[in-house]
């Protein structure tokens, strides 16, 4: 039986699932791209704006009021908003540019508290590329399509496969240096360490069993709101390296509740050797 969706999750998949068919032809193009006038940068932007546009105007068309946080066009609405939001149109852009078919929408939804701050209500991330919609509400769980995910219980270090993302050269020298400690100290210890290029997905992956943990410094809130809930309702630790929420610090560290502190002490050691 088809699981019935909440107005909020069938607006959100409604929406991904347009901007992905614009962004499935694009993915068709890039082998032209070497001789696009443009070149292959601003053909990956314009794909990114029309994908993020598409995506706004199908939220805001359903939800008029609710408030934005976007990759390209930034803050949108109420600084006092009760909803919000969060959209990353194309997370992994190298690989779309580069013809890998691992990137995906982003899309998070956020809720203000009475006490001003906000939690994650909902939250997806769609490869269109596999067709994989992995999907959270808070309190109702994590889904890949329409089966139930639980993070990995997987207890022992040596078994474990953990995903990140390596710095490149915008990166920071302190955030490079606290990356290098953490991949010396884990990679005699683990089974793998993967890095392919989507944030977003790597989070999804990791409330799928598929990984057993996930760390990255300096992501934004639109590479990870999604994400974040997913890790949770999964039955996963998703956390900054102190603990706190990735939201606010962009560092984090998601797991399974054994290997979360486990890749949390890694990660911390890294920061504290860096200097952070």
């Amino acid at each position: 039986m088809a699981l019935r969706l909440s107005p909020h999750m069938t607006v959100m998949q409604n929406a991904a699932q347009k901007a992905a068919k614009r962004l499935l032809r694009d993915f068709a193009e890039v082998e032209q791209l070497q001789v696009s006038v443009k070149g292959p940068g601003d053909f990956v932007s314009q794909a990114d704006i029309r994908a993020e546009q598409s995506i706004k105007e199908e939220l805001a068309k359903a939800r008029p009021g609710y408030a934005f946080l976007m990759e390209e066009s930034g803050s949108e609405g109420s600084d006092n908003w009760a909803w919000r939001w969060v959209i990353d149109p194309l997370d992994g852009t190298t690989n779309f540019l580069h013809g890998i078919p691992h990137w995906a929408i982003s899309i998070g939804l956020e809720r203000r508290l009475p006490d001003g701050t906000s939690e994650i209500a909902a939250g997806m991330i769609y490869n269109p590329c596999n067709a994989e919609m992995f999907w959270a509400e808070k309190g109702a769980g994590a889904f890949l399509n329409e089966r139930r995910l639980r993070v990995s219980a997987r207890r022992n270090l040596n078994e474990a496969v953990f995903a990140t993302g390596i710095p490149f050269a915008a990166v920071s020298n302190a955030n490079r240096l606290a990356f290098a400690r953490t991949l010396g100290t884990l990679m005699p210890q683990v089974a793998g360490i993967r890095r392919f290029g989507a944030a977003a997905l790597d989070l999804a992956w990791v409330a799928a069993g598929r990984y057993d943990g996930f760390w990255e410094l300096g992501l934004k809130p639109w590479d990870t709101t999604a994400g974040l809930l997913l890790v949770r309702e999964a039955g996963g630790y998703a956390t900054d390296p102190q603990n706190g929420e990735p939201r606010e610090t962009g560092h984090v560290v998601a797991a399974n509740p054994t290997m979360h502190p486990l890749l949390t002490a890694a990660v911390l050691d890294g920061l504290t050797a860096s200097g952070r």
